[in-house]
């Protein structure tokens, strides 16, 4: 008899790539489904960048294994960026380039976590984070931040949760699903609670940095006392429209960056070469690019929330970051259609996606049962149709 083990028997499945699978499924049999369900930037990658690729593959010299932990001039380079646009001091040694900022993150559970160690999960939290962790035998405690707080967790409740088995935290910000922003203040009132435990790593996911429409971008690890145990992590997905080029990285204390080195030796090695050639062009060739795919981000922000808040039953914040919105609909839970009865959030999503045509994520997946998420990287057409959509579909319900 064929088993599976407990440890991939005991993750669920990606939602977010679920619900992408179903929405392609009925494209295939015809049905004009517009997806709002991925966090894929769609704008193309920059000219500059496909550039600093092409003239990697016709240099010939890069078709070798490259190191594991990146080229040399990558690393230095994403360390210069470090200090110069965030205040941050990881020399190159204490980079390591990854498969995406999910290889980067996965690597640093596993080098870290020993089976029953607690990981603080700020709560909605990216759909991953969970998985990883107990994969790595850790075990997420989650914390819940609310709407009527921008749904920002709170130091008081970070606090509450630390144990002796605590081992970690992590959060992202801009905020995935929630685009909400931790400004500085929340930042030092969480080194605040950690400075006296040195025991428990911070891991700040800072992939949505450049697309933020507030003040300035803050870095925890930035506030005194916290690099020395902070794991920033960054990459070219979202900044730069680089998703599947997957290029990924950490900076972090040296004795992390040789663990998760060590790591991704004996599971991928080393990101593809003529990917990181890439990488090196966007963070040494021109912002501009990135500079107005942040301008279109924050007209559709503009543009969404307006259309958002029309829709009888959904309450609605404004992110400050990343290209999502994550209404509370728990209005719709006990309404019905004919035959079909909306019990959970994600019986509403299904329901969208087969009667509306519009494919969406339960907030289920990111730690809130009661909201969902709505991904606003598609054309002002497609955003406006979609709702629209949504807003007939939802009508029906009663």
């Amino acid at each position: 008899m064929n088993a599976l083990s407990n440890r991939i028997k005991s993750i669920p499945e990606s939602a977010t790539l679920a619900m992408a699978a179903k929405a392609r499924e009925m494209k295939e049999k015809g049905v004009e489904v517009i997806s709002l369900s991925l966090g894929e930037p769609d704008f193309k990658t920059p000219k500059h960048i496909k550039e600093g690729a092409i003239e990697a593959i016709n240099s010939g010299n890069y078709f070798a294994y490259p190191p594991v932990n990146g080229y040399p001039d990558l690393r230095k380079a994403i360390s210069e960026k470090f200090d110069r646009d965030n205040g941050l001091k990881y020399g190159p040694d204490q980079i390591v380039v990854s498969n995406g900022a999910k290889q980067s993150i996965a690597n640093v559970f596993m080098a870290i976590l020993n089976p029953g160690d607690e990981v603080i999960v700020l709560t909605p939290y990216w759909v991953s984070y969970s998985a990883m962790i107990l994969l790595a035998e850790g075990k997420p405690v989650f914390v819940r931040g609310t709407i009527e707080n921008d749904f920002k967790a709170t130091a008081a409740q970070v606090q509450a949760a630390i144990t002796e088995k605590t081992k970690a935290i992590i959060f992202s910000s801009p905020c995935n699903p929630t685009g909400s922003v931790f400004t500085r203040d929340d930042l030092v009132d969480f080194a605040e609670v950690l400075k006296n435990r040195e025991d428990i790593t911070i891991i700040s996911d800072e992939i949505y940095e450049l697309i933020n429409f507030g003040d300035k971008h803050e870095s925890i690890g930035t506030i005194d006392g916290m690099i020395d145990r902070t794991v920033t992590v960054n990459g070219f997905s979202k900044g730069f429209a680089m998703t599947g080029w997957r290029v990924g990285y950490i900076g972090a204390p040296q004795w992390i960056a040789k663990a998760a080195n060590k790591m991704q030796g004996q599971y991928t090695s080393g990101n593809c070469s003529i990917a990181q050639r890439a990488a090196l062009a966007a963070l040494n060739g021109s912002m501009e690019p990135t500079k107005e795919m942040a301008k279109a981000y924050e007209h559709r922000r503009e543009l969404v929330y307006k259309l958002l808040k029309e829709i009888p039953g959904f309450e609605v914040n404004m992110p400050q970051g990343a290209f999502y919105f994550f209404p509370n609909v728990s209005h719709y839970i006990g309404k019905s259609y004919g035959e079909i009865k909306i019990n959970t959030v994600n019986d509403l999503c299904m329901f969208l996606l087969e009667d509306a045509h519009v494919s969406l994520v339960t907030g289920e997946a990111f730690g809130d049962p009661e909201c969902l998420r709505l991904s606003y990287a598609a054309s002002d057409e497609d955003l406006k149709k979609a709702i629209a959509q949504m807003t007939v579909s939802l009508a029906k319900l009663s």
